[in-house]
């Protein structure tokens, strides 16, 4: 459990009964070793912006997916607006967009605001004292020594120093209190830059490496992927482990083996999630990552390209021409409050351009869009109205946003791969919603013609006798005998243009680069055209956006609707498309 509670709606802070054993941990790392001096200076390793640090120098702080106005304050005089914008705040990740101002002019400002912090909470008061917090702050700290120590008062230096020992003793004693996953991963990676860059605390690098190699093992399987199956977490912790290799390798440390395995196992899993545009699929409450940041940290591991067969992660990847279609075939965490019911749905870019998506993460937008982002509404794939394919508790609904995990959903998925001419496809299923109304989903996708044509079918089905007694209960319930209602999803990134084409028989797609994608679909559906909403962590408000919406009604014991996406020389190839 993390020693932060980022549910308080002031802001976060420490859970009660975490507080005074923090406090006290805090307080006894003032008396453990102290640094003297610096043994090694990494190159930073987070790219800053100049445009960023002039608008911080105006007094512009854009953290967090939040922007605050505070002309002529100190950032620590400053009521955090988020939860985000509080953490990127106390783990300086502005720190890098100072630094990147031609000529040092952002120097002088990032001593100043460094200084105030260290006098302020440097002796653990704040919200910046949780384990994992404190390890993303040590990096960026000891990557930018040079930035901050360059003309830095002497008394100035020896406060920087003393609160680098306390980080660093503090990170040693409470870094198993952070959450499981990502939060560690950060704290250890920390300590172990604090061990490998800071003469005096080398004994902390034993049991750094150690703890880190433990959670390799038990967070990182065996090919590559970790239990919230959220692509960009898991690029975190790749990013992460390529830096405490190659700060190990520059110190003349040995290796590790644990980590270089982790290393190696993880690489092709994010290949394999990673769209032609080079961006991740967003899934389970990541985004597309930070651009560069996927094929940077690839490079930077130095692991050679290779297919992964079979799922990646859950994620199953089509690819041809410089089209990607990637689907999500595996069931969420249970009980993960970032899972999302995005069971089957899939994204599909062009080239660069990506066409078809979920709406991602809402997170940064406020705890009604987070949950809202969570719905399988809010993903490409078929929804049941009113009923997501993952559920929640009951009691659930009214914890914590950070809280809320899933406590119902698939939990068979399955896949087989199907021999295409001329492509390649795949056949999944999922049982969210066979204890519950009695019906299997169906989704076959196919990528044909050099990547020209992506062709998929959708079906509901009660499959056996218990199934069909279920839905025939479910069914009687519903007004008229209409048959349940259902609708299969096309969310489009918002720079995709759709108009209703050929008579309303086609909704043509349009790219910023002018090339067009033409949908259609079988008569067993309506289609429309539907607002909907992208979430974009680095944008202060969702984006509006649309969605390709088929609605159809199971009558009988099952439905299908055929569609495609084509690019029109697939059209005009002859191709056997839905009518």
């Amino acid at each position: 459990m993390s020693d932060i509670d980022l549910s308080s709606p002031g802001g976060p802070r420490l859970q009660p009964h975490r507080r005074s054993a923090s406090r006290l941990a805090i307080l006894a790392a003032g008396w453990g070793p102290k640094m003297q001096g610096f043994r090694w200076q990494p190159e930073p390793r987070f790219p800053g912006s100049a445009v960023r640090g002039r608008q911080l120098l105006a007094g512009n702080f854009r953290l967090g997916g939040a922007l605050v106005e505070a002309h002529g304050k100190s950032p620590w005089d400053i009521t955090p607006p988020t939860d985000a914008f509080a953490q990127a705040l106390h783990g300086f990740d502005w720190i890098d967009d100072l630094a990147a101002i031609p000529g040092g002019l952002g120097r002088a400002t990032a001593q100043a605001w460094l200084a105030d912090w260290i006098t302020r909470y440097g002796r653990g008061k704040g919200v910046g004292w949780s384990p994992d917090l404190t390890g993303r702050r040590q990096i960026r700290w000891i990557s930018q020594v040079l930035f901050l120590m360059n003309g830095q008062d002497p008394a100035q230096t020896r406060a920087f120093e003393a609160c680098l020992s306390r980080q660093a003793n503090y990170i040693a004693k409470r870094w198993d209190r952070s959450s499981v996953g990502l939060p560690r991963f950060e704290a250890l990676t920390g300590l172990v830059y604090s061990a490998c860059s800071l003469i005096g605390m080398e004994t902390h690098l034993g049991p750094a490496l150690g703890n880190l190699a433990r959670e390799c093992a038990t967070q990182i399987d065996s090919h590559g992927g970790i239990p919230t199956r959220n692509p960009e977490e898991l690029l975190e912790v790749f990013v992460l482990l390529t830096w405490v290799a190659q700060i190990l390798q520059e110190t003349g440390k040995r290796p590790d083996p644990a980590i270089d395995t982790a290393i190696l196992r993880i690489a092709p899993t994010l290949r394999a999630l990673r769209h032609a545009d080079g961006s991740l699929v967003r899934a389970h409450g990541g985004g597309r990552g930070a651009p560069g940041r996927l094929i940077g940290a690839l490079v930077q591991s130095g692991v050679r390209p290779s297919r992964i067969k079979g799922l990646a992660m859950g994620f199953a990847r089509l690819a041809a021409g410089r089209v990607t279609v990637i689907a999500d075939a595996a069931p969420p965490q249970m009980g993960s409050a970032s899972a999302h019911a995005g069971t089957l749905g899939f994204e599909m870019t062009s080239a660069n351009h990506p066409l078809i998506v979920h709406a991602g993460s809402g997170t940064a937008f406020g705890p009604d869009w987070r949950r809202a982002g969570r719905a399988t509404v809010s993903h490409s794939t078929v929804s049941l109205a009113g009923y997501s394919s993952s559920r929640f508790a009951e009691k659930a609904i009214q914890a914590a946003p950070d809280l809320q995990g899933f406590a119902e959903g698939p939990t068979d998925v399955s896949i087989q791969n199907s021999e295409i001419a001329g492509g390649e496809g795949i056949i999944i299923s999922h049982d969210g919603w066979r204890r519950t109304h009695g019906l299997v989903h169906l989704r076959a996708l196919t990528l044909e013609d050099n990547g020209n044509l992506l062709r998929g079918d959708d079906g509901l089905a009660a499959l056996d006798g218990n199934d069909r007694t279920r839905f025939e209960t479910v069914n009687r319930a519903l007004p008229y005998d209409v048959g349940l209602q259902f609708a299969v999803r096309f969310h489009l990134h918002p720079d995709v243009i759709a108009e209703v084409d050929m008579g309303g028989a086609a909704i043509s797609l349009t790219l910023p680069n002018e090339e067009t994608w033409v949908f259609r679909h079988g008569s067993e559906a309506e289609v429309e055209i539907r607002a909907s909403v992208y979430f974009d962590a680095g944008r202060l408000k969702p984006r509006a956006t649309k969605q390709i919406v088929l609605s159809s009604r199971v009558r009988g014991y099952g439905a299908a609707v055929s569609w495609s996406i084509a690019r029109p020389s697939a059209l005009l190839s002859g191709s056997d498309l839905p009518l």
